[in-house]
């Protein structure tokens, strides 16, 4: 199993939703997030002050699938988020050793169907 977890812009998460929507994804968790990258933040003026905001507004997608799914899913985040500039996000798949349901006990696979 791989988890896939997508940081991407907050105005891309619908057209993520929708993309993976199309190809069957049922299930995943999303969480409002704030980082630096490349993009490195920008400066405002508040009250005549000036401050640089380096921590970016994200949302993190988190989907655990069968291995087999995980490059078609990460293709597909990647397309419906990216628009070419500076801070579209990145996609990590990383390795999951087991998954457990709570309420049944179910485990592997089985267990995220």
């Amino acid at each position: 199993m791989i988890k896939v977890e997508a940081l991407i812009r907050p105005q891309k998460l619908e057209d993520v939703k929708s993309a993976l929507a199309d190809i069957g994804v049922k299930g995943m968790t999303v969480t409002e997030v704030r980082g630096s990258g490349k993009q490195k933040g920008y400066t405002q003026h508040y009250r005549g002050a000036e401050y640089t905001v380096n921590l970016l507004q994200k949302v993190k997608i988190e989907i655990v699938v069968k291995d087999e799914d995980a490059h078609g899913i990460a293709k597909a985040i990647a397309e419906a988020a990216r628009t070419g500039e500076i801070g579209d996000g990145k996609i990590f798949l990383i390795p999951v050793a087991d998954v457990i349901r709570i309420r049944t006990g179910e485990e592997g696979e089985i267990a995220i169907s």
